[in-house]
C-alpha cells in the first residue's frame, strides 16, 4: 500500500518518517535508504524524506532520485517531506524530492511537508510527531478520495 523511504543522519527524519507508517497502518513499509535496492516501487503511495543537507536533500536521497528512469514510477502516487530547522536559511529539501518523483512519472498528491528539528542533530521541535501523524492522516484522505472516484464513462 505505502511505502515510505528516508534518510536520517540523527534519528529525527526517522522518527517522521516511522511516524507516518504508524498513522496509515498496515500495509505501510518504512525503509532507510541504504535499503532500498531490496524493495519494489510499485506501492500505491511513495513517500520519501530526508533531512535538509546544504539547501539540497542528502546525497543519497538524491542519487536515488536520479536513479529512476523517466517513466518508472509511472502512475504511483507520491509526496516528500523533509526535517529543517525553522529558518529562511534552512531551504527546502522536500520540493526538491517532489520535483525528482514527478520527473520520474509520479503523481504529486500533495504540498512537500517540513518537520522542524530544534538544532541539527535535533530534537524535534515539539508538536512534530503528531503534525507528521496529521499529515499522513491527510494523504490517507486523499489517496480514500483519488481510490474511491466514481469516473464518468
Amino acid at each position: 500500500m505505502a511505502l515510505i523511504i528516508y534518510d536520517s543522519a540523527y534519528g529525527n527524519t526517522k522518527r517522521i518518517a516511522e511516524a507516518i507508517a504508524e498513522t496509515i497502518g498496515a500495509g505501510a513499509r518504512c525503509i532507510f535508504i541504504d535499503d532500498i535496492e531490496k524493495v519494489n516501487l510499485n506501492d500505491d503511495l511513495l513517500i520519501v524524506g530526508c533531512p535538509i543537507n546544504a539547501w539540497h536533500p542528502t546525497p543519497k536521497v538524491t542519487e536515488f532520485l536520479k536513479s529512476l528512469s523517466s517513466s518508472q514510477l509511472s502512475g504511483v502516487s507520491a509526496a516528500s517531506f523533509d526535517t529543517r530547522i525553522d529558518s529562511i536559511f534552512s531551504g527546502n529539501a522536500a520540493r526538491r524530492i517532489a520535483s525528482g518523483l514527478k520527473k520520474a512519472g509520479a503523481i504529486i498528491v500533495t504540498a512537500p511537508q517540513g518537520f522542524y528539528v530544534k538544532a541539527t542533530a535535533g530534537p524535534l521541535a515539539d508538536g512534530e510527531i503528531e503534525k507528521a501523524k496529521e499529515w499522513a492522516r491527510s494523504l490517507m484522505k486523499v489517496m480514500h478520495n483519488t481510490h474511491s472516484a466514481v469516473l464518468p464513462g
